[in-house]
């Protein structure tokens, strides 16, 4: 009677769990692209400056861990909330924020890895933003950054970024960069 009642049991917890496993099937679909408003790709040109400061009595850039040793950056990690403006002096229009955070990643380089939004908020795109992830080889004249993604108007982003230095204070840490940004959106 005991084995009996094992083996219905048994066919029972089978049954439950065959009848169960067929409704995780349906968690995702392929749709059309249209139905989210999705048409035809563009490309986007823009250019912005971003305003890294790091003096004064209103940080735009805080270190939050201190690199490990006085001889380099390596291990430093800051957060941002950067101006991005039209043009390279700091108090030129402001078309949005760069909020993120870049770390010192290069033990016998200065590179840094950066993981940021541009969050815009005047014009066309207000309210939109782009996401940049990538290494950052500070030194170097032109540095390459991918788009990973985008929202609001730059929804489905890809592209990549060039960072050049036009300022850079050795003493306060301060700088200034231009990025030309080429993103593709819908």
């Amino acid at each position: 009677m005991a084995k009996l009642i094992l083996i219905i049991i048994s066919q029972i917890l089978h049954f439950v769990a065959l009848v169960s496993a067929g409704k995780g099937e349906n968690f995702a679909k392929t749709i059309n692209k249209k139905h989210l408003g999705l048409h035809k790709e563009k490309l986007t040109h823009f250019r912005v400056y971003w305003h890294d400061i790091l003096s004064g009595s209103n940080p735009s850039s805080v270190v939050i861990n201190p690199p490990i040793s006085n001889s380099s950056f390596f291990g430093s990690v800051t957060v941002i909330d950067n101006r991005l403006t039209t043009e390279v002096a700091v108090n030129s229009t402001l078309l949005g924020q760069a909020q993120g955070i870049y770390a010192a990643t290069g033990q016998r380089d200065v590179s840094a890895l950066m993981v940021m939004n541009f969050a815009f908020k005047t014009g066309k795109y207000n309210g939109s933003t782009i996401t940049i992830l990538g290494r950052n080889a500070v030194l170097t004249k032109v540095r390459e950054m991918p788009v990973i993604g985008g929202s609001g108007l730059f929804r489905f982003a890809r592209g990549y970024v060039e960072a050049r230095t036009m300022w850079f204070d050795q003493k306060s840490g301060d700088a200034t960069v231009e990025y030309s940004c080429y993103v593709l959106h819908y």
